[in-house]
């Protein structure tokens, strides 16, 4: 869904290109990192007892396990 005004989309992608390559990419990191602390905050919410282990699995199936099939999953999980 896309409910941003065709020209407001328009400065923005000006404005944004405007920055230096470093900026955006300061910037990319700064929304990962938000996103990943979100996360595990939900995670932890749900679960506080969770291991070091337990949070490093439910933040892969979060953010990648859609890329994966189950056998896949499973492999990767085993490491984690």
């Amino acid at each position: 869904m896309n409910d941003t005004h065709p020209e407001v989309s328009k400065r923005f992608q000006e404005m944004l290109m405007k920055r230096t390559n470093e900026e955006r990419l300061k910037m990319g990191c700064s929304m990962h990192e938000t996103a990943r602390r979100l996360v595990l905050a939900s995670i932890l919410e749900k679960n506080p007892k969770a291991t070091p282990s337990d949070l490093r699995k439910a933040l892969f199936l979060r953010f990648y396990g859609h890329e994966f099939g189950v056998e896949g999953k499973k492999k990767i999980l085993q490491i984690l």
